[in-house]
């Protein structure tokens, strides 16, 4: 046999074994699926939160952006406990046809090993690995930022309000800067005592929250630039005819926060208060951003609670090993489906930062105080 035709010869039996065991592997039966999907989150180590704020982030960016795997709308991608993602699914016919189609796809991941378990979704019922539909309402960012800059003349705003004035009708200007006069005024107040980078995280929550429209009205009945509640209107007695008051959203909003970080201070003092500064006062401030989501009750149970603060007590001792943000999902992560966390919590903080990271990206607030 002559040297080339021997290289050939292998090279096909190379291609051919691998062929064979490619399609082996995926005919291979799956395991059994586990009991459901909290089943898999108890049973999930802490240490697997590694990587997962950056993992987490990455597919909301899809989404918000869409782009990657969620440049075409009618898909679904899976991702794992670290927020790594698994594969994707374009969406079936109807709702059924497309869970027939997770569920296959989580059986497969789970067979060629991609997934350590899984277990088929419903209706009513989350699948694992977890999917993430491309199709849902979100932000264009893009205009969310032009509106908060005040890059259309229409966008600029000016008013009074409580003890506040802000620009003047002749010369108005953007809601950045009038978030900025607000906090500024209320901190030389000694009115608000939270982490330096706060305000960063609120320009990108009204992002969020509202995309900056002034007239911004949830089903819930949550209302203006920063969708506060009913209940959260009256604690900052705002009149009703005031309730889309772009000044009273901020400083409302503001009064809340400090209230939630006077809240939340010293229980998180005694379980992060070895952190080191820079590091401690971005988790407290992903806290805070969680908490306005969610309520700061519950993420103080995540501090305290004897089940709902073991991942806390765990990232504590080894925080060197995680970024703030691990720290931050991993404390939800290990509590999914208690004390009503759901993966909701995650992707809220997660578009939020992406709308910090937008806003830093402009070059009007690239190299100011707003983003370092």
């Amino acid at each position: 046999m002559n040297m080339s035709f021997k290289r050939h010869f292998l090279a096909v039996v190379i291609i051919v074994t691998s062929v064979i065991a490619s399609t082996s592997q995926a005919s291979k039966k799956p395991p059994e699926p586990a009991e459901n999907w909290t089943s898999v989150v108890r049973s999930s180590p802490y240490w697997s939160s590694q990587g997962v704020y950056q993992n987490i982030t990455t597919i909301r960016r899809w989404v918000l952006k869409e782009s990657g795997y969620c440049s075409k709308p009618d898909r679904h991608i899976l991702f794992d406990m670290r927020g790594q993602f698994l594969g994707y699914i374009d969406d079936g016919s109807d709702r059924e046809a497309t869970q027939v189609r997770l569920n296959d796809t989580r059986a497969s991941l789970a067979a060629t090993g991609r997934a350590d378990d899984w277990t088929p979704g419903g209706p009513d019922r989350t699948g694992y690995p977890f999917a993430l539909s491309c199709r849902q309402p979100h932000v264009n960012l893009d205009e969310a930022v032009a509106r908060y800059l005040g890059t259309l003349p229409s966008e600029l705003i000016w008013g009074a309000w409580d003890d506040l004035s802000f620009a003047s009708q002749e010369a108005p200007q953007p809601l950045h800067e009038a978030l900025m006069y607000i906090y500024g005024l209320r901190e030389q107040q000694q009115r608000l005592d939270l982490p330096a980078s706060l305000p960063k995280y609120l320009g990108g929550q009204v992002l969020i929250e509202s995309s900056g429209q002034q007239r911004a009205h949830s089903a819930a009945n949550a209302k203006g630039i920063l969708q506060l509640s009913p209940s959260a209107l009256k604690d900052c007695r705002i009149k009703p005819a005031n309730h889309w008051h772009r000044l009273a959203q901020i400083d409302c909003a503001l009064k809340l926060m400090d209230q939630n970080a006077r809240n939340l201070r010293p229980p998180f003092e005694a379980r992060f208060g070895h952190l080191p500064d820079d590091k401690g006062d971005q988790l407290f401030t992903l806290l805070l951003v969680q908490a306005y989501h969610g309520g700061a009750s519950r993420v103080q149970s995540l501090l305290e609670d004897e089940t709902l603060s073991k991942p806390a007590i765990y990232f504590a001792q080894e925080h060197e090993r995680f970024s703030a943000g691990d720290i931050a999902f991993g404390m939800v992560f290990h509590n999914l489906g208690r004390d009503r966390f759901g993966l909701a919590s995650l992707y809220y903080v997660a578009d939020v930062q992406l709308a910090t990271e937008a806003l830093c990206k402009t070059a009007r607030l690239a190299d100011t105080r707003f983003c370092q």
